[in-house]
């Protein structure tokens, strides 16, 4: 049922459960209020919750938190039969967590979203503990949408995300980031040779812009020898990529742990337009190309780009073919002039949605922060 050498029944009681995964826009957020919470309440237990085949498996043991995994699956894009295994795999973790619960009842849960949420907060409800949510896109997922009208609170990582759930509690707060982008960053014009192009498409790779870069790195590396690329392909399709004829100047890599240090080091991003990386780059002070994932739920990638778009700190691209012809223009215009690449790195922007958050959960609960 779960995977966790050191988790016991007992680490619940009283705890704050916080729950969210899948994929990193899911489980950053979540990883965000958990480290927020720890600060300003040492004393209280934390739990988290995900999935087996989740983003979070690999980050959890990194993370000073009691967790559990639970072995769920996605509805989504599911033939009937994977969709009655991922039913009954539901079902099997929530009457799983309301054992535990009803001997060692938490104080509350937080759901971030992503299926691997799911489970913890049909328990939660069930059992009449007060449930949270956090919505970092435009369009709520479809466990948020379900889940708001019985949460005591649900924080927006945007105004239309208030908008669409109007039988819910609702709180604008934006997108939480981790602790470590909660400091200052370098600006980039303190950066000198070898620039850094870094490549992102998000926690699982984006494989229309993992084709693109592939056959446009080439030109962009003979073009600019002063410049390298650092592309995280993600780790389904790093096998096959990391396998191709690439430049020696263009790195591959499978995913990248430390993103303030890595962003730190970049001049300019390529990446999809997901919530929790949008707010990475604000906190940053980095520029972007953004390239909107174009089936995301409620188009809310093509939201996310256009929000940084209008503040002048990135450039919409919508993916189109040939791609890779729109990447090279955009990013060999940006890659030879210095001025372009720092007017679209603005000045970092201080993020205090966990604050808010949290502060809200305080009030909620009738707790004082020990911090």
């Amino acid at each position: 049922m779960a995977t966790k050498a050191t988790w016991a029944p007992s680490d619940y009681a009283g705890s704050l459960v916080v729950t969210g995964g899948g994929t990193g826009g899911h489980f950053f957020p979540a990883q965000a209020l958990a480290e927020g919470w720890q600060l300003r309440h040492p004393q209280q237990k934390i739990v988290m919750i995900g999935a087996h085949r989740g983003i979070e498996a690999k980050h959890l043991p990194q993370l000073p938190f009691a967790y559990e995994l639970l072995h769920v699956e996605g509805f989504v894009g599911r033939s009937p039969w994977r969709l009655l295994t991922s039913l009954f795999l539901l079902w099997r973790s929530v009457r799983h967590l309301r054992r535990q619960w009803k001997q060692h009842r938490p104080q509350a849960v937080i759901g971030t979203g992503g299926y691997a949420a799911a489970p913890a907060l049909r328990a939660a409800v069930s059992l009449g503990i007060p449930i949270y949510l956090h919505e970092s896109n435009a369009a709520p997922g479809k466990l948020i949408d379900w889940m708001a009208p019985r949460a005591q609170r649900v924080w927006c990582g945007m105004k239309e995300v208030q908008d669409r759930l109007p039988q819910a509690s609702c709180l604008i707060v934006g997108t939480p980031v981790r602790a470590a982008f909660k400091r200052s960053f370098s600006p980039i014009k303190n950066l000198t040779a070898p620039y850094q192009l870094l490549v992102l498409g998000g926690s699982g790779g984006a494989r229309a812009i993992n084709q693109a870069m592939m056959k446009c790195a080439p030109l962009l590396l003979e073009a600019f020898p002063d410049w390298i690329i650092l592309h995280q392909v993600g780790a389904r399709d790093f096998p096959y990529f990391s396998q191709l004829d690439h430049h020696p100047r263009h790195h591959l890599v499978p995913f990248i742990e430390a993103m303030d240090q890595t962003l730190e080091q970049t001049s300019l991003v390529i990446s999809r337009s997901g919530a929790s990386i949008c707010a990475e780059l604000k906190a940053s002070g980095r520029g972007s190309i953004l390239i909107p994932f174009p089936k995301s739920a409620g188009d809310h990638q093509r939201r996310n780009a256009e929000s940084l778009a209008h503040e002048d700190r990135s450039i919409l691209v919508l993916e189109q073919n040939p791609l890779e012809d729109f990447i090279e223009a955009h990013a060999s215009s940006h890659m030879r002039n210095a001025y372009a690449r720092h007017t679209l790195a603005k000045t970092p922007e201080l993020n205090r949605a966990v604050e808010l958050c949290l502060e809200d959960l305080e009030q909620s609960l009738g707790l004082a922060s020990a911090k």
